[in-house]
């Protein structure tokens, strides 16, 4: 594989295990030294270590919970003494699908500030660093949940379709300064994720080579969102 990310730096949330896994793979595999997060402490340093012996290169794991602004604050303050950051991708997430009347307000806020607010809180705190570097990319894992909703889904939809909005305002704030920002919208992945595997789903590996796809663009140019579906979905 191509070492076109050698001396960059990335961070994937979610990284142990289904894309946020195949991602930090395929990063690392591309030159990336890589550090992927988790709110289990056992299943992050298993996984990184893993994935080190996996690709042959530097990976690190450090516990982190998205949701909470202490944990995200910690997990920069590890990646300030990794090196910095150059490249983040917000991939930790979950889904929750009931009715609204069977949806409870503790669904609703694990949802919402796994799926929304720790993207923020992550991204927040990588434009801050970005600075140093004279910019950087950031690559948002949505759904194509954020576009097309479906019954159950209103928790799950709200913060997908809440997530390609913060995504392109994102993008428009921070152009000019020389930050890219991406969106990458998969349909259904075999991840073991919402319905679970199936040979005509996406696999996760096809979601990280679109990653890389997008970070392989020359500067000058923006892949902004990127729509995957199953070729041939079950009909």
């Amino acid at each position: 594989m191509e070492k076109f990310l050698t001396g960059k730096i990335s961070l994937v949330t979610g990284g142990t295990r289904g894309i946020g896994r195949a991602i930090a793979a395929a990063l690392a595999r591309s030159g990336s030294r890589v550090v992927i997060c988790g709110r289990d402490a056992r299943s992050v340093e298993s996984s990184a270590r893993d994935l080190a012996a996996e690709t042959g290169a530097e990976v690190a794991g450090c516990p982190a919970d998205v949701r909470r602004p202490e944990d995200v604050e910690a997990l920069f303050a590890f990646m300030d003494r990794f090196g910095g950051v150059h490249i983040l991708i917000n991939n930790a997430g979950l889904g929750i699908f009931r009715r609204v009347a069977e949806l409870t307000y503790a669904d609703w806020a694990l949802t919402i500030d796994t799926n929304l607010t720790g993207v923020y809180l992550c991204s927040h705190a990588a434009l801050a660093r970005f600075r140093n570097f004279g910019g950087g990319f950031i690559v948002n894992i949505g759904s194509l949940a954020g576009k097309n909703p479906f019954s159950g889904g209103a928790a799950y939809n709200a913060s997908k379709f809440g997530l390609t909005g913060f995504t392109e305002a994102m993008m428009l704030d921070h152009r000019f300064d020389n930050v890219r920002v991406s969106l990458i919208m998969p349909g259904s992945v075999s991840t073991g994720f919402g319905s679970g595997t199936a040979d005509w789903k996406i696999a996760p590996e096809d979601v990280a080579e679109a990653v890389l796809a997008v970070l392989r663009m020359p500067e000058r140019t923006l892949i902004s969102r990127v729509e995957i579906r199953p070729s041939r979905p079950q009909k």
